[in-house]
């Protein structure tokens, strides 16, 4: 048996929807019917009210049925089980209401049973057989057969409690569903904010992890490559003019060794911690597919020249900012097609990214952030992703003229190992 949605609506008429207001009013409603049982049953002894010892049998027996149908759990939560307690409810108050005019007052608390437990079209007709049935007892007890007279309260009073009663429980069950929307809402919120709070922390996660590769890269690995340099120089330079094996060539030796192992080690863990779009393949393979997810436009990639395997905060910005850049030709350039061009040039390597678009003017984007496609810092971050590598970032662009944006990056002098 599959487990109920905590998210469902729930159903009024489940004593687990009930809030503290509604278990009170429901504990009211029981001391209303039961204290009307006894009032009726007090003023048939009291008023020596002929067949009096029936009148106080069949209040105790009502009370006894009323008070078994409300802790019987089926009552509440199936229509039919609920109908029947009703039933025969009713067929006592009809047989009290024939002994005693006194039982006329049950009718009230009768309505806002029949209304909660009932669906609303049947409850509605219950109300209206109990309004005339109550109408019917009065008329028995006070109408002209018994030398009374007809006056209008004896109509009005049923019609008018249940009309009441009716009002009374719409404006109920309306308060309800608008309770149980803004119940749906709120769970809808937290889920959504537990959401958005692990996007954070995954884009947060990433962030770290391209700065610590970055810095690594940076420092660690670049001060271990220069230590290799400073110690080739110095074995060359104790080397000459002729080669002179001793120890302190053999220290240095195992110094390059030690270097060159933790260089390696450094490079291995700035791969990891590279971002998971460059961690199972090139950066010409990340950008491909870059372009093939795009929705729209259509954008092509191409590769141009000798590819050469690139420092990870190289590949890191320059993923980064294709990513930018297509961005920004997806949501505010309304292009119908786009190209990725990556160039591996002697001395630097190029990343273009070119739309026909509807391009905007730059004189105004540097002072109002447009085109930018984030608020204004679009443009600058890639500037500044681009600058920070000691490179070249350049845009072009004209109202209907299309957006080309590029990076130029100077190649480092010592190649890169491939992974």
């Amino acid at each position: 048996m599959t487990a109920p949605d905590p998210r469902a609506p729930r159903d009024p008429r489940d004593p687990r929807a009930l809030t503290p207001v509604s278990k009170v009013l429901r504990l009211c409603l029981h001391a209303l019917f039961l204290a009307l049982l006894a009032l009726a049953a007090g003023r048939a002894v009291a008023g020596s009210v002929p067949r009096s010892g029936w009148v106080v049998a069949l209040c105790a027996v009502l009370a006894a049925a009323y008070g078994g149908g409300v802790r019987v759990p089926a009552v509440h939560s199936s229509p039919r089980a609920g109908a029947l307690w009703l039933a025969g409810l009713g067929a006592l108050w009809a047989a009290l209401l024939a002994l005693s005019p006194d039982g006329l007052w049950l009718a009230f608390p009768l309505y806002f049973l029949e209304l909660h437990l009932l669906r609303l079209r049947w409850g509605v007709a219950a109300v209206a057989v109990t309004a005339c049935a109550a109408i019917a007892g009065y008329l028995g007890h006070n109408g002209p057969a018994h030398g009374g007279a007809v006056n209008p309260g004896a109509f009005l009073g049923p019609l008018l409690g249940g009309a009441v009663a009716v009002a009374t429980v719409l404006g109920y069950q309306a308060l309800y569903r608008e309770s149980e929307r803004r119940r749906e809402l709120i769970e809808e919120l937290i889920a959504t904010r537990a959401e958005l709070a692990a996007a954070e922390r995954s884009a947060g996660i990433l962030a770290e992890r391209e700065r610590l590769a970055r810095e690594i890269h940076d420092t660690l690995a670049q001060g271990l490559s220069s230590i290799q340099l400073l110690l080739r120089a110095a074995e060359r330079a104790l080397g000459e003019p002729e080669p002179a094996p001793g120890p302190a060539l053999e220290h240095i030796a195992r110094a390059r060794e030690a270097a060159q192992e933790n260089l390696a080690e450094a490079r291995r863990f700035v791969r990891a911690l590279t971002p998971p779009d460059l961690e199972h393949g090139s950066l010409a393979a990340a950008l491909e597919r870059l372009c093939a997810a795009a929705p729209w436009p259509r954008v092509r990639f191409s590769l141009s020249g000798s590819p050469r395997v690139l420092p990870t905060p190289y590949e890191v910005a320059l993923l980064r900012i294709a990513q930018s850049a297509l961005a920004n030709v997806v949501r505010h350039a309304r292009a119908g097609r786009a190209e990725i061009t990556l160039t591996f040039m002697d001395a630097s390597v190029t990343l273009d990214v070119v739309d026909d678009g509807q391009g905007f003017d730059l004189s105004a984007a540097s002072g109002s952030g447009e085109g930018s496609g984030d608020g204004g810092f679009g443009l600058p971050a890639m500037r500044s992703r681009a600058e920070t590598l000691g490179g070249l970032f350049t845009v072009e662009s004209d109202p209907g003229q299309g957006t080309a944006v590029a990076v130029t990056l100077p190649l480092p002098l010592e190649p890169v190992e491939a992974p």
